[in-house]
């Protein structure tokens, strides 16, 4: 009899593995049941789903970046679920298995597509922010750390991500699908924070000192899943810049509709974050979107109907009665409140930054300042512009090199789109290119493009242009081989 099982084993390898794995788990949450009661099975389900996701990612590390592009846009949600848990580290920790299943799988991929100018200019700005460390300012060095992070590091280990594992024509288009489904997700919840209200760790947050911001005449600011309302309603914006490009593409009725719906959608999700600065994304990306369409009748017509919405906003009182027009309405005002104040603020940083060219170092300004910098008066003044951050972190220097950088990223892709042969995929291009577009300039209004999800998405969408020429050969390609055929 132990004849005849041995051979059966060694041909049901799979099937026994895992019948004494389950066989396992059940011993051990049946004795933790009896030990801890609930609790017990609940941290063995957890410690079974951690092992298979990690065997899962070190398998194949598009799993381990799927599952942290998901977590980028839902981080806002967990940090206010678990107010006093780090949950932000679990970000970077899914980020940095995704490239040790990268190095463990090297032999895979073809490591030469990383020689191209996004990989290496990241890789210039991260050299940058390191040097930064030694700022003889005196700044926290888990401050720098913590700053370095999101300004730099992020931007160098996300650049390569596609270039290395999404670089079909497949992974181009479920890239747009999953921003946009995550995007009418967060409007989804917006709505609900605003109609059915807060959950108990929203509310929380808002207590702890964000009720300033977020709550306006006695009206909710939404802030949907994301960190604030200023990074949801922008990154609706850039969304709908997006959104719209695609409705105007060579796709089927089908498709125009549905990304006509889910423009007006984003665009409902920007007006209840009230985020003043979401207005200068739309307007930026949808302009860029027709210079790079060298469509000179549509750029014509748009930019008269763009000018015609600014002059309603800037020059009649149209629709006061509403919070959110009110808002944007205010962004436009040279004499409002909010804009005199950052004009102060830039006055004293422009003194205090007179004699020091590199800046004051990374995690001397925005939250990180205030939270471990807290003795310098520079980092007490609120940049409320990412553009204000850079110059105070790395001086007028820093600044110009880091505005060269993303100028010339974004004329690259716009070479790159003008030099493309298929309709489609020229529009899909278009709209990534516009949405960066967006994303940079309405960075000036608030610290947009180095949070997330909109730094991601905006480090891939680079990438993704990068890519497009190779697309486009093989689907020119394609069609050749289908003529042929």
């Amino acid at each position: 009899m132990l004849r005849d099982l041995q051979p059966h084993i060694t041909d049901n390898k799979k099937k026994a593995f895992f019948f004494l794995v389950a066989l396992s788990l059940s011993l051990v949450v049946a004795g933790s049941t009896a030990r801890y009661g609930l609790l017990g099975p609940m941290l063995v389900l957890a410690a079974a789903m951690a092992g298979t996701f990690l065997f899962a990612a070190f398998n194949n590390p598009r799993i381990a970046f799927i599952v942290y592009f998901g977590y980028c846009f839902v981080l806002g949600f967990v940090v206010k679920t678990f107010l006093k848990i780090p949950v932000g580290l679990a970000m970077d920790a899914i980020l940095l298995l995704t490239w040790a299943s990268i190095l463990v799988n090297m032999k895979h991929f073809n490591w030469k597509a990383l020689k191209n100018e996004h990989v290496l200019l990241s890789l210039v700005w991260f050299g940058i922010s390191v040097l930064q460390v030694f700022n003889p300012y005196g700044g926290s060095f888990v401050g720098w750390f913590n700053e370095l992070r999101f300004t730099a590091l992020s931007w160098l280990l996300i650049a390569p991500i596609v270039f290395l594992l999404f670089n079909r024509m497949s992974d181009l288009n479920r890239f747009i699908g999953f921003i946009f489904t995550f995007s009418c997700i967060a409007t989804l919840y917006g709505v609900k924070q605003l109609y059915v209200g807060l959950t108990y760790g929203e509310q929380q947050w808002l207590d702890l000192g964000n009720s300033v911001t977020h709550i306006l005449g006695g009206k909710l600011r939404v802030f949907s899943i994301y960190s604030d309302a200023g990074q949801f309603g922008a990154s609706q914006a850039i969304m709908a810049v997006m959104a719209m490009v695609m409705a105007m593409g060579p796709f089927s009725y089908k498709y125009k509709i549905l990304f006509g719906l889910i423009a007006l959608f984003m665009l409902y999700g920007m007006g209840i974050s009230g985020t003043r600065g979401a207005l200068f994304a739309l307007v930026a990306g949808l302009a860029y979107a027709l210079f790079l369409s060298k469509n000179f009748k549509i750029l014509i017509l748009g930019s008269a109907f763009a000018l015609g919405g600014l002059g309603v906003l800037k020059y009649t009182k149209i629709g006061d009665e509403i919070f959110q027009i009110r808002r944007l309405r205010s962004a436009l005002d040279p004499k409002d409140a909010s804009f005199n104040v950052r004009m102060v603020n830039q006055k004293k940083l422009a003194y205090l930054l007179e004699d020091v060219p590199f800046g004051a170092g990374l995690g001397m300004s925005g939250m990180n300042g205030t939270t471990y910098n807290a003795d310098k008066p520079i980092a007490n003044i609120q940049p409320d512009s990412y553009w204000v951050k850079v110059w105070v972190m790395y001086g007028v220097v820093g600044l110009l090199i880091w505005f060269a950088i993303n100028s010339y990223i974004i004329g690259k892709c716009s070479g790159i789109v003008w030099q493309l042969k298929d309709p489609k995929l020229k529009t899909k291009m278009i709209a990534l290119t516009s949405g960066t577009v967006g994303c940079f300039i309405c960075s000036y209004g608030n610290e947009v493009m180095n949070a997330m999800p909109s730094s991601v998405i905006m480090f891939m969408s680079w990438s993704f242009v990068f890519i497009a020429p190779w697309l486009d050969k093989e689907t020119q390609q394609l069609k050749v081989d289908g003529d042929h055929s």
